[in-house]
């Protein structure tokens, strides 16, 4: 197994070339952020000094949403279907951005989509995301022929589009951004269109070696079901082939060429609709409440850049329905009475509290621990 520590551009450089031997046959990469002072406990759970289950190219390692340490293992095949069913579905290999941590599957998705068409990958600086540091490292990529790509997370695009400027003109002239990690708010997806920028929201994980689901529709090779309890099920060559040393969890996942996610979805028109977790549930004074389902109507709402719902403990009611909502114009009149003609009384938000923008954890997604704090401080 070969560890890449990713502290900066030289580190991203040096994963490229662990990917590159590793899709030709080499070791395992397992890549780690050096600055997080957790990943050395991640990187322990992960037992490199055990030998690396077979047909393994990457190990993914994450703390999981519950906490417990996972490590994703994907094969030279699941990567490479990936990558190209990207690519059919873009428009053909071109050019990419690194704009995520290279550490998550995005953004080594990112270096291996690259890697494969036989072409340079730029990177965005590490540290704060600006704008002006965007369109610097964009530069190199617009300046050449063919497709240019990136992907990126909501709040990354959500700050290009504030700015503007030089960073909304050089988002403008990727041919595709994706939008992945977290869910696109709708209004989110109104303001780049009117904005001009082309993106993808795409739907998937490190157990699908990144997105595989773009905009609703899966991509070619790719099989999505629901499942009677409302679970996604996906099948398709770039699933994972199991968790590492977890025997246990990588049989309860994957079963007959298909993974079992932990998001409740339908199809609408022909489209995958994501509903969120399938154990989000909010139990109410005895009625149960889709925090997925109460984030959709907030967001829907004029003004509402995001939002993010949680369940309080109550002595009254068991459970209680809170949410921080990021937005232009703060109403909550108006806000309340939406979920409240959208989903009922017992959605509506008993704590509302407006914040300049969600905690967040990994590659963009919200903090729900971090958000029910919030709470908790201003009782």
């Amino acid at each position: 197994m070969r560890e890449v520590w990713m502290t900066g551009p030289e580190s991203v450089a040096e994963l490229s070339r662990a990917l590159a031997d590793a899709l030709d046959g080499g070791p395992a990469v397992l890549p780690l952020d050096g600055r997080d002072l957790s990943a050395a406990k991640l990187r322990d759970a992960m037992a490199p000094g055990k030998p690396v289950e077979p047909d393994t190219a990457v190990i993914i390692a994450t703390s999981g949403s519950a906490g417990h340490p996972k490590g994703v293992l994907l094969s030279v095949g699941a990567l490479g279907a990936s990558a190209a069913a990207t690519h059919t579905r873009l428009g053909g290999p071109g050019r990419w951005l690194l704009a995520t941590p290279a550490h998550y599957i995005g953004g080594l998705q990112v270096l291996v989509r690259s890697l494969l068409a036989g072409t340079t990958c730029e990177v965005v600086p590490p540290g704060p995301f600006r704008a002006d540091t965007f369109a610097e490292a964009a530069a190199p990529v617009l300046k050449c022929d063919g497709p240019r790509y990136t992907a990126m997370v909501p709040t990354q695009l959500t700050r290009l589009l504030d700015a503007g400027g030089k960073g909304l003109d050089a988002a403008r002239a990727f041919d595709a951004i994706i939008i992945g990690a977290a869910a696109t708010p709708p209004v989110l997806r109104e303001r780049a269109a009117e904005a001009g920028v082309r993106i993808v929201p795409s739907y998937g994980m490190s157990e699908t070696a990144s997105g595989c689901v773009y905009d609703g529709v899966p991509l070619d090779r790719v099989e999505v079901e629901i499942a009677a309890d409302g679970r996604i099920l996906l099948s398709g060559p770039m699933l994972a082939h199991g968790y590492r040393l977890r025997p246990d969890l990588t049989a309860e996942a994957f079963a007959d060429g298909w993974f079992r996610t932990g998001d409740a979805g339908r199809f609408e028109d022909g489209r995958l609709t994501v509903l969120g977790r399938i154990d989000d549930v909010i139990n109410t004074g005895g009625v149960k409440v889709s925090a997925a389902a109460v984030e959709r109507v907030l967001t829907d709402c004029a003004g509402v850049r995001d939002a993010c719902v949680v369940a309080l403990p109550d002595a009254e009611w068991g459970q209680i329905v809170a949410a921080a909502v990021v937005a232009d114009r703060p109403d909550p009149e108006l806000l309340c009475a939406a979920v409240r003609a959208g989903l009922g009384a017992a959605a509506v938000p008993k704590r509302l509290e407006f914040v300049d923008g969600l905690p967040l954890r990994g590659p963009g997604k919200p903090d729900r621990s971090a958000v029910a704090r919030i709470f908790r401080s201003t009782s």
